[in-house]
């Protein structure tokens, strides 16, 4: 098949959809397919730079999200690129532009359109003037408008499926969770972490590793730092990424005296996170705005137990305590993190290599290519009863 995937995010901008679309760029490749990525342009991508089988359109910074992208146009300049590729299947991974220049290049090509849906943008209403302007109404509106006529709709989780279900999405979903290359985790890497930071060996090292925005709660964990170092005095923190929120998380450590502690990174090449991983003695999120969770994956794969925020998601994967712990309070995350810091090998190998089976990139692959299959499938079907009424 020739598969375009039209998204607002892509690397070099680090976020999880960027991460899932690589994934799965290189999963479809691996069983022969031809992916083509259609996309903003980037101020980090030199305009004559030769990237394979990459499309570039021209984009502004996002009003609220200004590291994110959309573009500005494009609309009939990508319809005749993918008319010139053959496409086969259009996969959009964005509600915006390029999502919706995806659509149109579906209708026009007269092929199917699948979407993958993976920010539960309730859980960002704040960004946009205050949470003053836009309500949970509106998200639901733009959703419905989004999803009218496609062919299939991808949900990361049941928690993404619950909501779309609630809003009243009639096109197909299936739960796909999107896939983690294993191998790239459960390697160590020859990157010292613990060196590059001034962190000893014995050491305790709790890692955070997200964008640095305020949904992810990360003033919580270092709220909880002072009870944590009263338990074991010379626990770190790192916590790696950039983003709005790093001024007032730094201030926050200052005001907590914890700066012997906490140490910030700042953004890290996508190819070295395994390091970081590897490094720490447990990942922990206080995130209650995650659709999936990549990086609650990414450190189980590395061997990492994990302690996060409860929900419909890490409950299920969370199943034992031998891989971590969820919490729900305050209290209740600090003392889970001081008994996992206490205890922090993975007991159950068996049980970690069923989880991460579930969620392995080959998986996520089968299972999304099954779902191009259908698709396909459906679509000349309902052409053909349309064809038939027509006569």
């Amino acid at each position: 098949m020739n598969i375009g995937i039209f998204t607002d995010t892509y690397f070099p901008q680090v976020s999880g959809v960027a991460t899932s679309i690589k994934t799965l760029r290189n999963e479809l490749e691996q069983h022969g397919h031809q992916v083509y990525i259609f996309t903003t342009t980037d101020p980090h991508v030199e305009k004559d730079v030769y990237e394979r089988n990459i499309f570039r359109f021209p984009s502004v910074p996002f009003v609220s999200f200004t590291d994110r992208r959309v573009a500005f146009r494009g609309l009939f300049h990508a319809y005749q690129i993918a008319k010139e590729l053959n496409l086969d299947v259009v996969h959009t991974q964005t509600e915006f532009s390029m999502g919706v220049i995806g659509k149109f290049v579906a209708r026009s090509l007269k092929i199917p359109c699948l979407h993958t849906y993976h920010t539960m943008y309730e859980d960002y209403l704040h960004y946009v003037a205050n949470g003053k302007l836009l309500r949970p109404v509106h998200v639901k509106q733009m959703t419905l408008a989004f999803c009218a006529h496609l062919d299939g709709v991808v949900a990361p989780s049941q928690r993404v499926l619950d909501t779309l279900t609630g809003y009243g999405v009639k096109a197909p979903i299936r739960i796909i969770p999107t896939g983690v290359n294993l191998t790239k985790f459960d390697q160590k890497s020859d990157i010292d972490v613990r060196q590059k930071y001034g962190i000893d060996d014995d050491q305790p090292l709790i890692l955070s590793l997200s964008r640095l925005a305020y949904e992810k709660n990360i003033a919580e964990v270092l709220d909880g730092m002072p009870k944590v170092l009263a338990a074991l005095p010379n626990a770190q923190l790192l916590i790696v990424g950039d983003g709005p929120a790093r001024e007032d998380l730094e201030a926050q450590v200052a005001q907590l005296a914890l700066g012997e502690h906490v140490t910030f990174t700042g953004e890290i090449n996508n190819d070295d996170v395994s390091a970081f991983y590897h490094a720490a003695d447990l990942f922990l999120s206080a995130s209650d705005s995650e659709s999936q969770g990549l990086t609650y994956i990414e450190a189980l794969a590395s061997g990492t137990k994990i302690v996060v925020k409860a929900g419909p998601y890490t409950k299920q994967l969370l199943q034992t305590d031998a891989l971590g712990a969820i919490f729900t309070t305050y209290d209740e995350m600090v003392d889970k993190v001081i008994e996992c810091l206490k205890s922090p090998e993975i007991s159950d190998q068996a049980q970690l290599a069923e989880t991460l089976h579930e969620v392995s990139s080959e998986a996520f692959g089968e299972r999304v290519i099954d779902f191009y299959q259908d698709a396909e499938l459906n679509y000349e079907e309902t052409r053909e009863d349309s064809a038939d009424v027509g006569n």
